[in-house]
């Protein structure tokens, strides 16, 4: 079997498995065991002295163990190609979050409809980090959509981008990066120090993802309002990154993200992405979730031409 096809077959048939599966909450996932060695470490880390440079220690060892194994266990099982395409599909299954994310932005919009507000406060607080007893209707569905925005990015087109540059390790060594960021990545003060080496990490790691995902929200939508907001916002907010997916889909939108939010008891002043602070409807969650699909399909077909250009370069 050809080496390009080798890859290219897992990114095409994890593809297939994520629109047919999602997510279970009951199946097990390598995002979880990445989960309880980050919460393993920062247990036997994050105390005493030196903080960052054991929190540096930490990401750096993680993400280097995963990328090593990976890379170990393909050039194994290489010669037996129908395996090789099996695990490797599998990885790109897992490593990839585009349906669960869309479902899980319908069923806060499902919930907050049919059940109320402190039933959608629940249900989003599944998705956010921020204190979500305090929200309105409005503020619960601009929190959706601006997760779904920036979870394009961190979910969907980073791990595609990096499987298209390194192969399933590329794409499991960035999930380790970001899983870390997100368990540990936070400016308080049991984090502010021992994860500082990993949020900047997974700021690093973000940088073209983010971007990319933010042209590519407005090619599939050809909105020239969203290439504005772009240009316009994308570097206002406080995070390197998640200010341009969040710009292009308020452009895309015509509609205002951002303001003061709540983030374990800490009022965040975020910038406003936009100006036009109308009520966001019911039903453009259809809208969001048919870009999110787009974007990611679009994705799939550069990271198949990516992954060929790699193998023939």
């Amino acid at each position: 079997m050809d080496e390009a096809l080798l890859l290219i077959a897992p990114l095409l048939i994890g593809y297939a498995l994520d629109l047919l599966l999602g997510d279970p909450d009951h199946w097990p996932h390598p995002m979880r065991l990445f989960g309880n060695v980050i919460a393993l470490g920062e247990r036997k880390l994050n105390q005493g002295g030196y903080k960052i440079w054991k929190g540096a220690f930490l990401a750096i060892s993680l993400v280097l163990i995963v990328y090593l194994i990976l890379t170990l266990l393909d050039t194994v099982i290489i010669e037996l190609k129908w395996l090789f395409v099996l695990v490797n599909s599998i990885g790109v299954y897992y490593g990839l979050a585009n349906k669960s994310l869309i479902s899980e932005g319908r069923n806060v919009f499902s919930v907050l409809e049919i059940g109320g507000l402190e039933a959608g406060r629940r249900q989003l607080s599944r998705i956010v980090g921020r204190d979500t007893a305090q929200l309105d209707e409005q503020q619960i569905r601009i929190a959706v959509f601006e997760t779904m925005s920036e979870n394009l990015s961190d979910g969907v087109v980073a791990p595609l981008f990096y499987y298209a540059i390194g192969g399933l390790p590329g794409m499991m060594a960035y999930k380790m990066v970001n899983t870390m960021d997100s368990m540990i990545g936070y400016r308080n003060p049991r984090y502010e120090q021992f994860g500082k080496f990993a949020a900047r990490l997974d700021d690093a790691a973000n940088f073209i993802p983010a971007r990319l995902t933010a042209f590519l929200m407005v090619l599939v939508t050809g909105s020239g309002r969203g290439l504005q907001f772009i240009f316009k916002y994308g570097s206002s907010h406080k995070s390197p990154n998640a200010g341009y997916p969040e710009a292009a889909l308020a452009g895309i939108l015509n509609c205002r993200f951002g303001g003061p939010n709540v983030y374990q008891s800490v009022l965040v002043n975020k910038p406003f992405i936009g100006e036009n602070g109308r009520i966001i409807q019911v039903t453009e969650i259809q809208k969001v979730a048919w870009i999110n699909h787009k974007v990611c399909l679009l994705m799939i077909v550069l990271s198949c031409v990516g992954t060929f250009l790699v193998c023939y370069r």
